[in-house]
């Protein structure tokens, strides 16, 4: 009989822990391409998928195209992106190229959008990569992007085709995420963390999971409706004191969407929220944001709005005031709010206490604003066109930018229109 060697079982299981591990990120990767292309897009027999991702998450864009062939895709067709490479552009290139947007550009989205394709995108991205760009350049890129996909935004806006936001883990995020841990570990933990808020345990229920958390969050847009506020009344002791008024007709909706054709999906993977669109002329008072916000690749953060018959007035902020001076000037419409969001601040995301530096997650966070662009939150909205929907009373713009309000002491009170009060939000949380 062999004499076993002091250490070496050690030794021998780490290569199998590592192995291990590998295996079961793997199985945990088919079960989100999964959700994602047959919950979150609902891919049909013989559409188009469109999937735009980093080149370092290739190895999940590869497997979610496996995946949308496998549910019977017509073809899936990839659109790369890469910081580094962005980040070069917007430091190095002839100044006049963020004026233009490229015919073949142009053909690639507005196209595959009126083709009814649906899209993926797989948002993970350095949240710094512009520090330093100058902001002109950035909302003259948004002005013209604007211009040239009008087709792709508008279709995108009003759920003409199916489409999902999703993320998986990069270095330069994950280390922004957990600075304190080295690159390897810091991933491992945002990977945790992701798989977590998307109800993907390794037990291959998360279609389950997600279909339940769904009807959840309908059941309490159905009570909102019934409601129907005229006006909410936000209020917490960093300083928000904002009313905002609620156009007529207006509707509360959640994360699951369908298209014109009955085809469902979910726009966000994760989503908590339960959302509807204000009077863009309706709102008034101060809001403080609760969260940094990550956009244009800046952080900005300790920022506050003074807002008087719906327009940004006031802008003050502790970090990233000029780029957010851009954001709210990229058009008319882009110092108006567009969107109202309720997210509990007992939220499985929310409850993590991690800043994710990610829209996507941190929005799911908290309740939130956006300043830009309206959805057509409104009865029979989807079937309006521009020009009835602004006469509506709601806003239009080639932005739409979320930021975060909600705090543990957010109270948010409606008024109906008979003038009955009820407590929306109390402590953060619904109060019903």
């Amino acid at each position: 009989m062999a004499v076993p060697v002091e250490g070496c079982a050690e030794e021998n299981t780490a290569p199998e822990r590592k192995l291990q591990e590998m295996v079961d990120l793997d199985k945990k990767l088919r079960e989100y391409a999964d959700l994602l292309i047959c919950v979150g897009l609902n891919i049909q027999k013989g559409q188009t998928l469109v999937i735009s991702s980093p080149v370092e998450c290739a190895g999940f864009a590869r497997i979610c195209a496996e995946r949308a062939y496998g549910a019977g895709c017509r073809e899936v067709v990839m659109n790369w992106r890469d910081d580094i490479l962005g980040r070069m552009k917007y430091l190095h290139a002839a100044d006049g190229v963020f004026n233009e947007v490229p015919l073949w550009r142009r053909h690639f989205f507005n196209d595959y959008a009126l083709e009814g394709a649906a899209f993926l995108s797989i948002d993970a991205t350095n949240p710094e990569n512009f520090q330093g760009v100058k902001p002109d350049r950035i909302v003259r890129a948004q002005q013209a992007s604007g211009a040239a996909l009008k087709d792709f935004d508008r279709l995108q806006m009003h759920s003409g085709f199916p489409w999902c936001i999703a993320s998986i883990p990069i270095p330069s995020w994950a280390k922004k995420v957990f600075p304190g841990v080295s690159e390897e570990q810091a991933m491992d933990k945002l990977w945790d963390a992701i798989f977590q808020v998307i109800r993907i345990s390794g037990d291959g229920k998360c279609v389950k999971k997600w279909k339940q958390h769904l009807d959840t969050l309908e059941k309490r847009v159905e009570k909102l409706n019934a409601l129907n506020f005229k006006t909410l009344h936000y209020r917490n002791k960093m300083g928000t004191d904002l009313t905002v008024e609620l156009p007529e007709g207006h509707i509360w909706e959640s994360g699951g969407d369908r298209t014109p054709s009955g085809q469902e999906f979910i726009a966000n993977i994760p989503t908590e929220e339960i959302f509807t669109a204000p009077l863009k002329t309706g709102v008034n008072g101060v809001v403080y944001s609760t969260m940094p916000l990550v956009n244009d690749g800046n952080i900005i953060d300790h920022f506050s709005f003074v807002v008087k018959d719906g327009k940004i007035t006031e802008i003050h902020a502790g970090k990233g005031g000029e780029t957010l001076r851009g954001a709210v000037s990229v058009d008319e419409g882009a110092c108006y709010f567009g969107e109202i969001s309720l997210v509990p601040y007992d939220s499985p995301i929310s409850n993590q206490r991690i800043l994710y530096y990610n829209t996507l997650f941190d929005e799911n966070a908290a309740c939130h604003i956006a300043f830009g662009e309206a959805y057509p939150c409104l009865k029979g909205g989807k079937q309006m066109t521009k020009e009835e929907l602004t006469a509506r009373g709601l806003n239009a713009s080639i932005t739409h930018v979320d930021f975060m309000v909600g705090s543990s002491d957010l109270s948010i009170e409606g008024t109906t229109h008979d003038g009955r009060v009820v407590q929306v939000f109390q402590n953060g949380n619904f109060a019903f």
